[in-house]
């Protein structure tokens, strides 16, 4: 390490940054902006600062912005600040000796205050100061290297969780990042910085090396520092750090020696890197670009509109019983006025103006010095017609007295104070190694042109003309980024003035960023499906100009699926793409609604060649439905524009998006029919795919999950944890697997056909994986799915499936059908003689019915033994409902009747069918079943894997 002295005056600035391991003078208006361990000592006239720079760091780091005057104020005490600080676990509500081995928000109390007060709940022992790493939430937005918004939830209730901006347990319903692992309280959102992880470009600071992405807190109480290898999590307080891309754990006294590059750990052959994939996003919200369904939302599309009367934090401040204190309502500008969103404050009724204005800015998080800042009251009466009464405009020795001298009023309002002059930070849009931010001083004179005409020298730009740049104003809010582009004779100062007017919050999460101007062309992708399927390009185009109005000049198809009916608009214009996309979901065509995705595109030609990314599939309505849970773990330990939930536009989207990446493989997430779905999409989309053959891994979420049992996936997801299962993925061995198709063909009814048959229906094929039913297996598969339909709320677990699944079949158990007299059976071209059965089973695969081997194990010399691979059906019979409880019982196994690859079957009146598990009623007609083109790729769980995990 290397120490270095600084030495400032209080009247000199410094115009630029200080870069690390350098010594400048340094202003009135700043701190050091790239150092790892400051120490501060006040003097009558100068301000000392150590500087300790720790090695591998590059990380630039902010202080509190906050003037030399307000560091006087501590009292001439010496202070010892350390800038990223950890501290150690202690349990919520602990009781200290002394009132100096507790801190709240070390980064803080000492240098803004010097006051015991607390911000962000933030504590630690006086002897582990030396060890403090973590910013206070005042800050945090300074420490963004790249806004990037959240994409919360609804909200729910977390266990064990802590919010990230209080520090305090969730014991409330509260909000989480679907893609991070951010939680917060419903009255703490306003305060969250966009600080998630970048996932694809956008256009805005894009780049192709990514460092960690570290979030504080929420880990396992069994986690694990990678550096000293001591336990890092707790379960008792927000404590330890977590790269969100590689999941490294590290304490965060250990996380800021690790080398800022990340590599994506483990999962790095499975990760789609975020510079490889592009998705112009500007009008889309985050619930869009990563296809969250919306109707999740129901509880939280107000946003940041939820009514102030949640936003107080009532945690923190109850209505006061005390006669000697009183709770007071605070608003922080005329935006939080109209949204009636306030913070709640106790104080002393004693206190004056200024303690008043200190706790009001604690509450919303600003470490701005009070004196800029002044109290204003108003009536209730006052909230619409803006008649605000300022009390600090009165005699000085007025200020000094109580708030409460008269009439408590109903509410305040915290302005901040008009300025001649002020420094602002000027962010260069391109990610310059070094330089984080530029410091200038601006004037009521100092417009838009003249702060890009200081800043450009500042860059090493100033032979370049001042007509190839803009200044950008940033909103880093925690569900918007938010950027609006300042006129070049736009007045600063005025247009801080009118920020810190609608809310001095706002004003904490805004950033200037000079922009190059360049002419980057804007591409929307939009999917949209539900269309009339094999209609011609002109057609589909036609309709579209019909029901939505687009507009020729900035639309055009760039793909269309003919069979599937859907097609690929490439957009030119955002607000065009927002208007489409907001009209496609209110608009139907021949009663079926269409459905809108927004479409990311993967740039093949950067993803590396050891990388597979994997594509995941995830049917939330399937088996136990914990769907939702994978979704939102999927999303965090993958990229999320890589995983897709099936009921939103299915798994078209999915391939259409990796339709260009020369190698991934498949995850499918749901039940048996889930897999089927997924195959035939991929098999109609296979000549569209430059990896034409992926490989296939299957995560059973379903009822009978036959075809994950056959390649060792398990009976059923049981909350095993989805780290493991990714490398399970990862380790997987390829193997091939039959499919078939099945023509269904209806003939004329004959006279005296059963009622609900009118007329034949028209001839369609479906795809096989596992089995297909006639009888009275699909006879109690579709009593099942009847009633899943009634009531699709109650079939949220395994075992009541199976459970309705007993009752039905109970109902049947006096029921006789002769099948053998209803249906012929050909087998390769050849009758065969059925014997007495009630039902008949095609079965390509060892398991039926949950697990149960419907073939057997005997050796039989007329059949060669089964294989997935073989090319070949087996056809097996049952006699009843008795029969089926015995095989799946392991008593008894099927009646073997054939074994062949093509057949025809003749139904001479309806009978149930199913196939894979979806059952119908089937009228009279042929049925006709033959090998589907090439076999498919499956993965395999490895039982090396297996053995691994046991030992």
């Amino acid at each position: 390490m290397r120490c270095l002295l600084m030495l400032a005056a209080p009247d000199s600035r410094v115009p630029a940054l200080v870069p690390c391991g350098t010594a400048r003078q340094l202003g009135s208006s700043e701190l050091v902006t790239a150092c790892w361990c400051v120490f501060l000592c006040d003097t009558e006239q100068n301000l000392f600062i150590i500087i300790i720079s720790l090695p591998h760091l590059r990380r630039i780091v902010d202080f509190v912005r906050c003037s030399l005057e307000s560091h006087r104020r501590v009292s001439s005490r010496s202070a010892t600040l350390i800038n990223r600080v950890t501290y150690p676990a202690f349990r919520k509500g602990a009781v200290f000796s002394s009132s100096r081995n507790v801190l709240g928000c070390s980064c803080l109390l000492f240098l803004c205050r010097g006051t015991g007060l607390t911000v962000c709940n933030f504590m630690s022992h006086e002897k582990c100061l030396k060890n403090v790493n973590i910013p206070c939430s005042c800050i945090a937005p300074s420490h963004v290297r790249v806004p990037v918004a959240h994409c919360f939830g609804p909200p729910g209730h977390y266990k064990r969780k802590f919010c990230t901006v209080c520090r305090k347990s969730l014991e409330s319903p509260a909000f989480r990042c679907e893609v991070c692992e951010l939680h917060v309280h419903t009255d703490c959102i306003l305060f969250v910085c966009s600080d998630c992880r970048q996932c694809h470009q956008d256009g805005h600071q894009d780049h192709d090396t990514y460092h960690h992405h570290w979030r504080e807190g929420n880990l396992p109480s069994g986690a694990r520092c990678e550096v000293c290898k001591k336990t890092c999590g707790s379960s008792e307080v927000l404590s330890g750090m977590r790269c969100e891309w590689c999941g490294m754990l590290a304490h965060a006294a250990c996380y800021v020696v690790v080398t800022p590059e990340c590599t994506f750990g483990r999962l790095r052959s499975m990760i789609l890197p975020p510079s490889c994939v592009q998705l112009f996003s500007r009008n889309f919200s985050k619930l869009h670009c990563f296809r969250i369904s919306e109707n999740l939302q129901t509880e939280s599309d107000e946003g940041d509109d939820v009514d102030g009367s949640t936003q107080g934090p009532a945690k923190d401040v109850q209505i006061s019983t005390d006669s000697s204190k009183q709770t007071l309502k605070i608003f922080d500008g005329s935006d939080g006025v109209k949204r009636n969103q306030f913070r709640l404050i106790s104080v002393p009724r004693i206190a004056k103006n200024e303690e008043v204005v200190e706790a009001a800015l604690r509450a919303y998080y600003i470490n701005d010095d009070q004196q800029e800042y002044e109290l204003q009251t108003f009536t209730q009466q006052a909230l619409l017609s803006d008649d605000v009464i300022n009390r600090n405009d009165a005699a000085e020795d007025s200020n000094l007295g109580s708030v409460f001298r008269e009439s408590v009023p109903e509410a305040w309002i915290i302005r901040a104070k008009p300025k001649d002059e002020e420094v602002i930070r000027i962010y260069p849009a391109w990610l310059q190694e070094g330089t984080a931010y530029i410091s200038l001083r601006v004037n009521r004179d100092s417009t838009t042109q003249t702060v890009i005409k200081e800043v450009l020298p500042l860059l090493g730009r100033q032979a370049e003309c001042l007509q190839n740049f803009r200044l950008v104003e940033v909103l880093m809010g925690g569900k918007q980024v938010q950027r609006m582009v300042l006129d070049s004779q736009k007045l600063i100062l005025n247009r801080l003035e009118d920020i810190k007017k609608i809310s001095i919050r706002q004003m904490n999460q805004t950033r200037f960023y000079i922009v190059e101007n360049s002419k980057s062309t804007v591409q929307v992708n939009v999917f949209v499906g539900g269309l009339p399927p094999q209609l011609s390009p002109e057609e589909y185009m036609n309709i579209l100009k019909d029901e939505l109005a687009i507009k020729t000049n900035v639309v055009s198809l760039s793909h269309v699926y003919q069979a599937q009916g859907a097609v690929v608009l490439e957009i030119s214009c955002f607000s065009e793409a927002e208007r489409i996309y907001m009209l496609v979901k209110d608009t139907t065509i021949n009663d079926k609604p269409l459905n809108a995705v927004v479409i990311p595109e993967v740039m093949a030609s950067k993803i590396p060649q050891n990388c597979w990314p994997l594509l995941v599939f995830v049917n939330p309505k399937s088996g136990g439905l914990k769907g939702r849970d994978l979704l939102y773990c999927f999303r965090k330990l993958l990229n999320p524009h890589q995983v897709f939930e099936l009921t939103n536009g299915g798994p078209l989207p999915g391939f259409h998006t990796f339709s260009k990446v020369p190698s991934f493989r498949v995850l499918v997430c749901g039940g048996d029919g889930t897999v089927g779905w997924v195959l035939g999409a991929l098999e109609e989309i296979r000549h569209k795919l430059v990896c034409s053959e992926p490989s296939v891994a299957i995560l059973p979420l379903g009822t009978g999950n036959d075809l994950g049992r056959v390649l060792r996936w398990g009976a059923g997801y049981s909350g095993e944890d989805p780290y493991s299962i990714l490398i399970s993925v990862d380790e997987a061995d390829n193997v091939l697997m039959d499919r078939w198709t099945i023509l269904l063909d209806a003939e004329e009814p004959a006279e005296g056909a059963e009622n609900g048959v009118a007329e034949p229906e028209p001839p369609k094929i479906v795809q096989m994986n596992n089995y297909c039913g006639l009888g009275i297996d699909a006879e109690l598969s579709l009593d099942f799915h009847h009633a899943r339909e009634e009531e699709p709320g109650k079939f949220n677990s395994r075992f009541h499936n199976k459970g309705v699944y007993v009752k039905v079949g109970l109902q049947k158990i006096s029921h006789t059908r002769n099948l053998h007299k209803d249906i012929k059976l050909q087998v390769d071209q050849r009758e065969v003689e059925l014997p007495n059965i009630e039902g008949l089973i095609f079965i390509n695969i060892p398991s039926w019915g949950s697990g149960a081997d419907l073939w057997g194990t005997d050796s039989d010399d007329r059949f060669e033994k089964p294989r997935i691979d073989d090319g070949l059906l087996e056809v097996v019979g049952v006699t009843g409902v008795v029969h089926m409880g015995q095989v799946q019982s392991g008593f008894r196994s099927g009646i073997r009747i054939a074994q062949g690859s093509y057949f025809r079957v003749t139904l001479l009146k309806p009978i149930p069918v199913q196939v894979d598990g979806e059952p119908w009623i089937q009228a009279p007609g042929q049925i006709i079943i033959s090998a589907a083109g090439p076999k498919v790729h499956m993965l395999k769980k490895s039982k090396q894997k297996k053995k691994k995990l046991e030992a």
